[in-house]
This record gives structure tokens, sequence and C-alpha cells, in this order.
């Protein structure tokens, strides 16, 4: 099974630039088209967050279009500059559970997901509260042997860029909690940080996706400021196998060409037919 991960495409409407010079909903436009591209396509595309810039009606229908020409299965969730009430009006095919949160778990491919609502309406941090864990809780026990991805959009963990950390997931250790009672979650995906970032979670690995429409600047230094980079779009491929796991891969949007290999770089199977000839 394999699975694209977008973040953080932060979309305007068409032709509306998100920063000078940054066109957003272009940039997703161009993401969208090399993951579809990709050989072998991938099963199935999530996308962890900040969905848009503002979360506007008008947003959410720039998204709806750009989706629409995806030949693949999409799943949502939302980000801290996403507004609940207009993500639902405008994707109400996505298998969101009612509530006041916007829940679901999807068991139609090998690897099940589930996606968690971490959004503090109107705040920038996230929070995973009593309610939430609980129904997580109850979500993981109901598939306790197959292998779950556990996805929302604030990481549960201090990153080190202490200006996105002020603006992290508030007291995950209820989420942590439940997490490392269930050996059955084998990633925790997330975005919100704009770079990509791996660790360890609750007994599991947890990662970052990069951002389709800017980076953040790696500062492990100032907690005052904020870079926002001008390097690549990105996003991650996860690749499972019940050989290897969950296997992940950054893959730039941008393609940047290849370098002729060294003649005396050999190949697997030419090495072996001369280890075989000694």
């Amino acid at each position: 099974m394999r699975i694209a991960q977008i973040t953080d495409m932060h979309v305007k409407r068409q032709g509306e630039m998100l920063t000078p010079g940054l066109d957003s909903y272009a940039a997703l436009g161009a993401a969208l088209r090399r993951i579809d591209g990709l050989d072998p396509r991938p099963d199935l595309m999530v996308a962890t967050g900040d969905l848009t810039a503002d979360g506007k009606p008008e947003e959410y229908a720039a998204l709806r279009d750009l989706l629409s020409g995806l030949d693949m299965p999409c799943l949502l969730l939302p980000g801290n500059h996403d507004n609940r009430e207009n993500l639902r009006d405008a994707f109400p095919d996505q298998p969101w559970e009612d509530g006041q949160f916007l829940l679901y778990a999807v068991d139609d491919w090998p690897v099940r997901i589930v996606a968690l609502d971490s959004v503090v309406a109107g705040k920038p941090h996230g929070e995973i509260c009593a309610g939430r864990c609980r129904w997580l809780d109850k979500t993981l026990s109901g598939q306790p042997d197959k292998p779950t991805i556990v996805m929302f959009h604030h990481p549960p963990f201090v990153t080190g860029i202490a200006y996105m950390d002020a603006m992290g997931l508030a007291d995950p250790s209820g989420l942590a909690e439940v997490i490392g009672r269930h050996k059955q979650v084998i990633r925790v995906l997330c975005g919100h940080i704009h770079r990509p970032i791996q660790t360890m979670f609750a007994g599991t690995a947890a990662s970052v996706a990069p951002a389709t429409s800017f980076q953040v600047g790696l500062d492990l230094i100032d907690p005052n400021s904020i870079l926002l980079t001008k390097e690549p779009p990105a996003f991650q491929l996860h690749n499972w196998t019940p050989e290897s796991g969950l296997v992940s891969h950054t893959v730039y949007v941008e393609e940047y060409g290849s370098w002729v290999r060294p003649a005396h770089y050999k190949s697997a199977s030419a090495l072996e037919a001369e280890a075989e000839e000694n």
C-alpha cells in the first residue's frame, strides 16, 4: 500500500497570492500533478491540515476544484488555519463522524487510517482533549490486530524550533497513554511545522511532512522569530509492506534531473555476477 501525504497547503483562491510571489494554489496544483504522475500511483492521499490559508468557503471551493482532478481517494483533516464548519460543508463526502470534532477511521486498505482533530478554534496551538482521547482509545480497540496510522495536525513532541513549538500540541500525555496501549499503531503522521521531521512517540514512530506551500527555516536558537524559506515544496510517500512495515520517503515536487552514473558504480546484480565468477 502506498500513501502520499501532503500538508500545510494554505490554499488561497486561484490567482490570489499567499504572500508576495507565493501562489499556494499553483503550488498545490503542481504537487498534485507530481503525485498523480508517480509510477506506481499511490493508493491514497492524506492531507494533514492547514488545507487553506484562512478557512474561508471560497478557499475550500478552490481546494475542492484542485482535488477533483486527482485520480485517487483523498482523506482530509483540519489544521489551525482551517474552519471546521466550512470544511465539513465543502467536503460532505469525507467520512466525518457526527459530532463537534472532525474524526474518522477508514478500514478500506491493508493499513487502517485513524484521523484526529487537534484544532482549538481560533488558536494556533493544538489539543487532543480527554473526550478525543476516549474516542481514539475506543476506535483503536475495535481493530487491535490491523496495522494503523494515526494522523492529526499538531505534532505531539518538541521539535526544537521554539517559535513553532510554542504553538504545538498542548499536554500530549493523555494521547501518549492511549497510543502506548495500542501496539498496532505503526506511525503517527502530522503537519504544522513545514519541515520533514522524525522521532519516536509513545513507543511508535512519529513524523512530520514538509509543506507544499513554503518551508519553515531550521532555526534552533531564536524563539522569537520564524523564517519562511524558499526551500522546495515537497510531500511524503509512505510505502507499506507486510515484510518491512511503513517506509517513508520525502519527495520534492520539482524534478531536478539526474547525473550520469560514474562508470565504476556497479549494480547489485553485476556485483553478484562477479562474485560468482570469482
